[in-house]
């Protein structure tokens, strides 16, 4: 003899009631062999006769009022700059702070996942705990360069960045070519845009920034002499120090490669340009925007906040 199991709440309660409800059992018997209460099966009965087997549904167990539930203006403010801005909760409590509402970063994370606006990760299984050094603006300024995606009035052009590791402070600028003379140049844009001395820079080993694995420069030929770069031989003079990250290690230039994601994410795939001078236009407002927008790095304040308030 086989016996299906409930698989439902609602089935398990209409397999007690049925017999009473035909009046083949007293609800009295029954109450003595059920697993629930007398009182359970009464109400049950009660619900079946008044809204049929929807009344047998299990209830909601949240509570119908919250006395501190956060009011809805503050919850649609909160909806709407998530959908204006794009920034995640830590970085709206602080806009909202600014503009005098102070609302927890947990209530915030909560209103935009509850309207399905937030990004999905994925899982990463392993951890990894860092030691961050305390650096001073213009201790170590990492710098890259990025392709602009397509071409531009049938051209093709380069992006090249600089960003601060301790104020997370950038700067851009777009050249139609890479090369040695393109990076000595940006960096002297560098040094005379920032507020504070330049102390060292990091690269990447792009044959744009150094020779040390290109031609005759390989750690294989240590018998040939090593001609210096011509970037090196411009950091030696302006008494720069000039770090390499090791080979295929791109996370090592973390922060610059970092804001290079957001440039795609928040620059390029919105926009459209005309010629090079639309370009070059858009890309300032934008780093001026980049500027001024608070950074999880830096406690909630932005780069031109942390620099002028160092």
């Amino acid at each position: 003899m086989c016996i299906n199991m409930a698989k439902t709440i609602k089935e398990e309660r209409l397999r007690w009631i049925t017999p009473i409800i035909n009046k083949e059992v007293k609800l009295v018997d029954a109450s003595k062999v059920c697993t629930y209460s007398k009182r359970s099966l009464e109400r049950w009965c009660r619900r079946y006769r008044q809204q049929g087997e929807v009344g047998l549904e299990p209830n909601t167990t949240i509570p119908r009022t919250n006395p501190n539930e956060t009011p809805i203006q503050i919850k649609e403010q909160v909806i709407k700059l998530r959908k204006t801005t794009n920034l995640c909760a830590k970085k709206l409590h602080w806009r909202l702070k600014k503009q005098g509402l102070i609302v927890p970063e947990r209530t915030i994370a909560k209103i935009i996942k509850k309207e399905g606006l937030v990004r999905k990760y994925r899982k990463k299984k392993i951890k990894y705990k860092y030691i961050k050094a305390t650096l001073k603006p213009g201790e170590l300024v990492e710098i890259d360069v990025k392709y602009v995606p397509g071409r531009i009035a049938g051209k093709r052009y380069y992006q090249y960045t600089a960003i601060d590791c301790s104020s997370r402070w950038r700067y851009l600028k777009i050249y139609d070519n890479q090369t040695n003379h393109h990076s000595i140049l940006f960096l002297q844009d560098v040094i005379q845009k920032f507020p504070y001395r330049i102390k060292a820079i990091k690269t990447d080993n792009g044959s744009i920034f150094t020779n040390y694995y290109t031609s005759l420069n390989k750690r294989s030929d240590l018998m040939i002499i090593k001609t210096l770069h011509a970037l090196d031989q411009y950091c030696k003079e302006q008494n720069i120090i000039h770090y390499l990250i090791d080979p295929g290690k791109p996370a090592q230039n973390g922060k610059v490669e970092r804001s290079h994601r957001s440039d795609q994410e928040s620059f390029y795939n919105r926009n459209i340009f005309k010629n090079y001078k639309d370009l070059q236009r858009k890309l300032v407002l934008w780093n001026t925007k980049y500027n001024n927008l608070e950074h999880c790095g830096l406690g909630g304040k932005t780069p031109n906040e942390f620099i002028n308030n160092y």
